[in-house]
């Protein structure tokens, strides 16, 4: 079973890729403060897309 087959791992890569994008701005010399609250969102997203794709196929996550 393919990572593309599981709704929960594709839920699990978009949030990842979203995560990713949001802490970039945040990340950048003189961005304003903004941007640093986008860093604190991004992980959350990155590391909730984490753990979706690591629990999307049975067995033990490793």
């Amino acid at each position: 079973m393919g990572l593309l087959s599981s709704k929960k791992a594709v839920i699990g890569m978009a949030l990842m890729i979203v995560g990713t994008l949001a802490m970039l701005p945040g990340t950048l010399p003189n961005s304003a403060q903004v941007m640093s609250y986008a860093v604190v969102v991004g992980a959350g997203a990155l590391t909730l897309g984490t753990w979706l794709v690591g629990t999307s196929e049975d067995g033990r996550p490793v």
